[in-house]
């Protein structure tokens, strides 16, 4: 591996990596995420190791992010990081709800989830988790981001990515039932994700912009179908976008010189 191809690959290892930070992933997992060969996968994990970028439980067998990234995050996190503004704020909707609540990031096509709180109702969704990555179009965070792309952007997405996101997700995340859903999440303001990725876990996401109106985060709900059919649903929308907006304007006057 040289050059682009190597750097590509070493990002999509650490990203596997990232996206299980509290349990750690084996090296066959990372390979199966990343369609890297098993032994190509241990090469560049060993070699991230060295670096300090990944760390490995010798007793597991379980590889994490390493030293090297906190430090590195913690320099990048001054000018990039938004979580901290939006924690109160995901304290109030898991009260006002009892559902749990999550501030996703846009990364590039994919939607990264950077901090959740739990609600107060025992049955809780488990598909969201600190860490995890979807493609946009994907969970409630993903649907409300695409919706909210300049139309030419979100349609080229689709024509790129809708076989694959079908093939991954199920037929339901084609490119067209997902230009429908984008468009009754124009109509809403918010999406909502009635249990297309676990049967009976419920999802509703309204984006947050950044100072130039662009949509760079998103906040969700999640819970059981049970709690979130019928007039619930629309509850939780208003909420989300009452919260989306106050967030929006918090982070554009952060941002402002």
């Amino acid at each position: 591996m040289q050059g682009t191809q190597l750097v590509s690959r070493m990002a999509a290892v650490m990203r596997r990596v990232g996206s299980s930070a509290s349990e750690g992933v084996t090296t066959a997992e990372v390979a199966a995420a990343t369609g890297l060969p098993r032994s190509t996968a241990q090469r560049v994990l060993a070699a991230l190791a060295e670096e300090g970028f990944v760390d490995r439980d010798a007793r597991r067998g379980r590889w994490y992010l390493g030293p090297e990234l906190f430090l590195l995050g913690s320099v990048a996190a001054e000018r990039y990081d938004v979580t901290s503004t939006a924690r109160d704020v995901l304290r109030s909707l898991a009260e006002k709800t009892g559902e749990s609540a999550f501030f996703s990031a846009r990364r590039g096509t994919e939607t990264v989830c950077l901090a959740g709180v739990e609600g107060s109702f025992p049955l809780r969704s488990h598909v969201l988790h600190e860490g995890i990555r979807f493609p946009l179009g994907v969970a409630s965070a993903g649907l409300a981001i695409l919706a909210y792309l300049a139309l030419p952007d979100a349609e080229a997405y689709l024509g790129e990515r809708g076989g694959e996101l079908a093939a991954a997700y199920g037929e339901r995340h084609d490119a067209a039932s997902l230009t429908r859903r984008i468009a009754s999440t124009r109509k809403r303001g918010y999406a909502v994700n009635p249990g297309l990725l676990v049967p009976g876990s419920w999802g509703v996401g309204a984006v947050v912009f950044d100072r130039t109106g662009a949509p760079a985060w998103a906040l969700s709900l999640t819970g059981v179908e049970s709690r979130f059919s019928g007039e619930r649903t629309a509850q939780l929308g208003t909420l989300l976008l009452e919260a989306a907006h106050t967030l929006s304007q918090r982070i554009s006057r952060r941002a402002s010189p």
